[in-house]
């Protein structure tokens, strides 16, 4: 009789993936207060499609009890799914621990660490009698890796959804309404902008958003974010324009700034 070999289905199986998150930097748990916040920002309808979002708390001072349960329906109402929190004070952290919300640890990295090369030092020699010991010569630093830079060069239809990891987006067509485009750095678009256009998305306040052409549904830099609900003003409309947040310290640099683009 012909034998017969079983097959095993592997009921678990392990794969890489990179999921956009939108990071929310909350500076209130109170939840009716958010629900009007919000409201303001993307009104009653759901603004975001199911996105995963990651709660910021470290601008967080003297909080009360949080009702977790509460900020997550918020923010569910417009299309966020709350996977976890970062920042704010150990207290914080455990109460949301024990509504379902694990900490994440924020992923940058100094701007100017450098590692030591302990490979290229010579090798240390005893000094001679009666003479003090010469200074080590200076250790090598690494150069520091580049940021990578995401570019797309085809139209973006409503719906889709583009995101450039740990660098800069540049965009080389049009970004259609109901289209989104998420960079952890600046984001340089040379065509049409009719989405949404979240740079800085995993907290770096000096990104930017360029675009050559301005009709955009949503801009944020940082966490920082504008609606255009009854269309952009003339004065903007179908211009260059740059994004950006105030530069003045204090609470006029939580101010999200469209202006003009000078190209000549």
């Amino acid at each position: 009789m012909p034998q017969t070999h079983k097959t095993t289905t592997q009921l678990i199986e392990f794969k890489g993936t990179t999921l956009p998150v939108v990071v929310v930097t909350l500076r209130s748990l109170q939840p009716d207060t958010l629900a009007e916040a919000a409201k303001t920002l993307f009104g009653d309808d759901e603004f975001f499609d199911g996105d995963a979002a990651l709660l910021e708390l470290s601008h967080l001072v003297d909080v009360p009890e949080a009702d977790w349960r509460r900020v997550k329906q918020v923010l569910r109402a417009h299309g966020l799914n709350v996977m976890g929190v970062r920042g704010g004070n150990e207290e914080l952290r455990q109460t949301a621990a024990f509504a379902g919300l694990p900490t994440y640890a924020a992923s940058e990295r100094p701007p100017h660490a450098a590692v030591a090369d302990a490979a290229a030092a010579p090798p240390a020699t005893a000094a001679p009698a009666g003479r003090a010991d010469p200074e080590p010569p200076p250790t090598l630093a690494a150069a520091p890796e580049a940021a990578p830079t995401l570019f797309i060069d085809r139209p973006l239809r409503s719906g889709q959804q583009v995101y450039a990891r740990g660098g800069d987006l540049v965009v080389l067509a049009a970004v259609n309404a109901g289209a989104e485009v998420i960079a952890d750095g600046s984001i340089h678009i040379y065509a049409p902008l009719r989405g949404r256009a979240l740079a800085g998305a995993s907290g770096a306040p000096d990104a930017r958003i360029f675009c050559t052409r301005f009709y955009a549904e949503l801009v944020s830099v940082a966490g920082l974010y504008r609606t255009f609900d009854d269309g952009v003003s003339r004065e903007l409309a179908g211009k260059p324009v740059q994004i950006r947040r105030s530069e003045q310290p204090g609470d006029a640099g939580n101010k999200l700034i469209v202006e003009l683009l000078r190209t000549d």
